[in-house]
């Protein structure tokens, strides 16, 4: 059973981020408090500050019973429990989890969420008491690597990672850089059965990965680009007034999947729609949009389709605002990151995007997660929770606690059809391609306050509605992946 050598943090982590013990799990039975809302039913952060430790102290008592909740279906596999026991400090070795993302570069910000969202699941694993295994219970820790979004940055951090003995290897922004990854980890582990690595992708959403290129040594926690595709369509299939659609994207992998399957579903669900242009950017290059927005008016577009993230998401819709551009923008990523506060009114009703989760998802249950999040990072900048990525924390340490080892093989099949409800956000890893299949919500920009909109994003005073829930089951897709296992 190996742990990784104990390593320091990157610098200043520490200190920004407390000493990994300040995290909890969230009860399945915890209540709607109004005091987290004013009369007009937006948050207010001085009542949502005072509210915020009677929350957390609820949940932490009801979190053991949360955990007890777990449901087995007839002929799948076990539901996973949350890990260890409550207020228990671990002490045995620390087990290493390398986050491997540009930390720095023109997608810095997105790696920060990032690392803010895993450290959460972490610490709400160690405050659990960490993961149980047969010579007592060991905290997780993250060991952050910057590959300054480059693809050859990553593959020498992913050797340095299997340098210090690190089993388990996360990143997500950019399929390029897993795409090169999972190769990577498939060639190590097959020279080197004693020190195999186990990739877990929060983000990286290129079909291909769980398609015809899957691997045994990777997991995907986030819906690929086809089951996005396929709810956002949904919506579009039901709005008559779009007519033509613009497709802008990023040139790489994941951009030109987005261009081909809203070719695609859109042919299948609205045939009537003509496409009016379908454009490629530099990804991460590109600093005034405008003359891409002078496009898309001049296409006559009713509607938008990107996958654009981080700050060519941001500035793509700073020029959107600036240009006055009357077009409804269907995204996968406009609910982060900067984007509601660059639109701004121009964004109401006309910014859509889809996820696994949002903070107006609505449910005790949901809410209680959401205000621990924030009650843990209360800076308005730092308001971007993403609701997989804790889990996937979660889930791995439940998966360790299955097979009883901390070994990335045994880990690996334990997590083959696990399951995992946290008391409001249900999921299963389909054994069969190593996707993770979990309900997907579209949801609508409007302003704080308004109907179905509680909370706003990163203190812009802009939230979003779900307009669609789709059910774990509804979110489905087949799989062409032969998966070949050790």
């Amino acid at each position: 059973m190996r742990y990784g050598k104990r390593t320091a943090l990157r610098a200043g982590s520490a200190a920004k981020y407390g000493n990994g013990q300040g995290g909890l799990l969230i009860p399945c039975g915890s209540s709607y408090d109004p005091r987290f809302y004013d009369s007009g039913g937006a948050v207010t952060m001085a009542k949502w500050q005072r509210a915020a430790v009677a929350a957390l102290a609820a949940i932490s008592m009801a979190a053991t019973a949360c955990a007890g909740a777990a449901t087995t279906t007839p002929g799948a596999a076990p539901s996973a429990a949350a890990p260890g026991k409550p207020g228990a400090k671990p002490m045995g070795a620390p087990i290493q989890l390398a986050l491997i993302e540009g930390m720095s570069g023109p997608f810095a910000n997105a790696g920060a969420a990032v690392e803010r969202n895993l450290r959460f699941g972490v610490e709400q694993v160690n405050a659990q008491g960490g993961v149980k295994l047969a010579d007592g219970a060991h905290p997780f820790e993250l060991v952050v690597l910057d590959s300054k979004g480059s693809t050859e940055e990553a593959l020498m951090q992913l050797r340095a990672a299997a340098d210090r003995q690190i089993g388990y290897i996360m990143q997500g922004n950019s399929s390029a850089v897993a795409a090169a990854l999972i190769g990577a980890i498939d060639k190590q582990n097959s020279r080197e059965p004693g020190n195999r690595e186990l990739f877990l992708n929060y983000s990286a959403d290129d079909p291909a990965l769980t398609n015809a290129n899957c691997s045994f040594w990777h997991f995907r926690f986030d819906a690929h680009a086809g089951m996005r595709m396929d709810a956002l369509v949904d919506v579009i299939q039901r709005d008559q007034s779009v007519k033509k659609v613009y497709l802008l994207n990023q040139d790489y992998s994941f951009g030109h999947d987005v261009s081909s399957l809203a070719r695609s579903t859109l042919a299948a669900k609205r045939p009537d729609i003509s496409v009016v242009g379908d454009e490629f950017h530099p990804i991460g290059r590109v600093k005034d949009f405008a003359p891409y927005i002078a496009k898309i008016r001049a296409s006559g577009a009713d509607a938008v389709i990107t996958g654009n993230w981080g700050n060519d998401l941001t500035l793509l819709v700073k020029a959107a605002r600036e240009q006055g551009l009357d077009t409804k923008f269907y995204t996968f990523y406009g609910n982060s990151l900067g984007a509601p506060a660059a639109l701004g009114d121009a964004g109401v009703g006309h910014v859509i995007a889809v996820a696994d989760w949002h903070p107006n998802a609505g449910g005790a249950a949901s809410d209680a997660w959401y205000a621990s999040f924030r009650t843990r990072f209360p800076a308005a900048q730092d308001d971007y929770p993403v609701l997989r990525m804790p889990l996937m924390i979660e889930t791995l340490a439940a998966a360790m606690n299955r097979a009883g080892s901390a070994d990335p093989t045994a880990v690996a099949h334990a997590l083959e059809g696990i399951r995992f409800d946290n008391g409001f956000h249900a999921s299963w890893m389909r054994a069969d391609d190593h996707q993770l299949i979990q309900p997907l919500y579209v949801m609508q920009m409007d302003k704080a306050g308004t109907s179905g909109v509680h909370f706003d994003n990163e203190g812009s005073g802009y939230g979003f509605r779900t307009v669609l829930a789709l059910p774990a089951e509804r979110t489905v897709l087949p799989t062409v992946c032969k998966m070949q296992r050790p």
